[in-house]
Formats: structure tokens, C-alpha cells, sequence
């Protein structure tokens, strides 16, 4: 298949190049440089150009803690109905929209699924439930799936997020650690999990639809710590920042596989403390 990812350059972009380039697909992508989805004329003029059979959109705002408010809703929203506006008329396969676990909000399921009803409660929530809305309109013309991927690490991912801060205090030999709430849980998945499921969701019938890329496998803050420590071979001392503690945390956030399950089958993936030590490995060289 000839697939267009859109945002290529990022975190999961450059994964999921990478993975599916390996399986034989023939991969382009656009970076912030080379096309601002918020200009729909760059956009459409590159796929115009390219004629994919698939598109995944992964370009936008994904950092909770990003300033800018009005980025969040210029570019996760305006800027991915550019992208399905360009897209009319095509002869596609499948457009991947990605949107976020985080418009589940806080719920009182210990499992989310996809019969559970958004309740975003932070900008980024808010902004990709638009963004899932608004796809909506195009769902008649084109075969939209909206994926919503749990947290998930690997190799590449900014220091800005969680898990990549923690395992690089480590590799850097820091005694301390500054952290918001500790008691929190969240999956924390490998990102080639992830990137399989994407492949995976390329090729499958299903569209005009919603699917959790999630496998249920929820992890405590304070586990990755420890896990840490062996990893090093040292313990760091923990105090937690009221400035990193967020007004409306999200105390459980873990996902039902079931539906992804039944779409394209059970994914198999490293152990949370064998994606640790990649991470650690990587970092620890550089």
C-alpha cells in the first residue's frame, strides 16, 4: 500500500515509517516543514500529488502541558479537517485519524471501552473529541477510522513526557527526581504495539468507527520508578512539585483491547521493564 503519514517526523511517525516500510509498504510523510496542515492548499497539493491508498494523520498538538491554547484547537482540529477535506475524492483505502484515551476523562469504569461516553477535561481532550466530531461530516465520503491510543513509550519520545523524564534522570546518574502525583496509573505500552496495530488497522474492512489502540495493562507511576532502580543499579530519591501536580488528573486511565482484539487479532509486545531497558540503553549511550 502506499501510505501518507502526516507528521512523519514525530515520536510515532518515525516508529511507524520504519515498521511499516519493513513489512513492504511504500511510505511518504510530511513534516511541519515540508507542509502546515493548517494551510489546506500545502495539504491538498500533497496528496494530489502522492495519490496514497492510505493516510495516517498523526500530526498535532499532543503534550497536555503545550501553552498555547489556541494551538490545540487551530491545529488538532482545523488542521485535520484539512487534511480530510484534501482527501475528497481520493481513491482511498483507509484514513487513520488519531485521537487520544484522553477524551474518556475521568470516569468511574476501571476499563474504558468505546461504548463509554467523552468527558474530556484538559484542552488536549477537548481538542481531539472536536476532532473526532467533526470527522463525523466526512465519514459518507471517505473510510475514516478514528484510533484512540493509550500511553505508550519507546525510543525517540521527548523528554517533556513522563516515562522518557524519569529514565533520563537515570541514565544521566541524578540522585533526585522532582515528580507531580505519584499515585496515579496509566498503560504504558511499547510503541511498536502500537505500530502494529496501526499496520494491522491499514489493511482491516473497518471504517467510520471508533477503536482504543490499549491492551489493558495498567502500570503505577511509582513502578516505573523501582523498576528503574534495578534497572541503574541505584535507588534516586523521589519528591513530588506541587507545579507538577495538574488540576484535573486523571487518576485511572486504562483500556479495554477487546474491540482492537476482535479487528485484527491479539499483538504481542515487550514487558513494561523490557521497554525500560531499551530506553535506558539507548539514552545511557548518547
Amino acid at each position: 500500500m502506499r501510505v501518507l503519514i502526516i507528521g512523519i517526523d514525530s515520536f510515532t511517525g518515525q516508529h511507524l515509517k520504519r515498521h511499516l516500510a519493513a513489512e513492504g509498504h511504500q511510505v511518504f510523510g510530511t513534516t511541519r516543514e515540508s507542509c502546515d496542515i493548517t494551510d489546506e492548499f500545502a495539504i491538498k497539493k500533497v496528496i494530489d500529488d502522492l495519490r496514497p491508498e492510505g493516510i495516517v494523520h498523526l500530526a498535532g498538538i499532543s503534550f497536555v502541558g503545550h501553552e498555547n491554547v489556541l494551538d490545540f484547537y487551530r491545529v488538532n482540529v482545523l488542521g485535520a479537517e484539512n487534511v480530510l477535506k484534501a482527501a475528497k475524492g481520493s481513491a482511498l483505502k483507509k484514513v487513520i485519524l488519531a485521537s487520544s484515551s484522553v477524551v474518556y476523562g475521568n470516569q468511574t469504569a476501571s476499563v474504558y471501552d468505546e461504548s463509554l461516553t467523552a468527558h474530556p477535561v484538559n484542552h488536549y481532550g477537548i481538542s481531539k473529541y472536536a476532532m473526532e466530531q467533526m470527522a463525523g461530516m466526512y465519514m459518507g465520503d471517505l473510510p475514516i477510522l478514528i484510533v484512540r491510543p493509550f500511553n505508550y513509550i519507546g525510543i525517540g519520545q521527548s523528554e517533556e513526557f513522563l516515562i522518557p523524564k524519569i529514565v533520563a534522570h537515570y541514565a544521566q546518574g541524578k540522585a533526585t527526581i522532582e515528580l507531580g502525583n505519584l499515585q496515579v496509573q496509566r498503560e504504558l505500552n511499547d510503541v511498536v504495539y502500537v505500530c502494529e496495530a496501526y499496520k494491522r488497522l491499514l489493511s482491516s474492512s473497518v471504517h467510520s468507527d471508533v477503536v482504543n489502540i490499549s491492551s489493558g495493562r495498567a502500570v503505577y507511576l511509582m513502578d516505573a520508578i523501582q523498576a528503574m532502580n534495578k534497572i541503574a543499579g541505584y535507588e534516586i530519591k523521589v519528591t513530588v512539585n506541587p507545579k507538577f501536580v495538574r488540576n484535573n488528573e486523571i487518576p485511572l486511565l486504562t483500556g479495554s483491547p477487546a474491540k482492537l482484539q476482535s479487528v485484527v487479532g491479539s499483538i504481542p509486545q515487550p514487558t513494561f521493564e523490557e521497554t525500560l531497558q531499551q530506553l535506558y540503553l539507548d539514552m545511557h549511550k548518547r
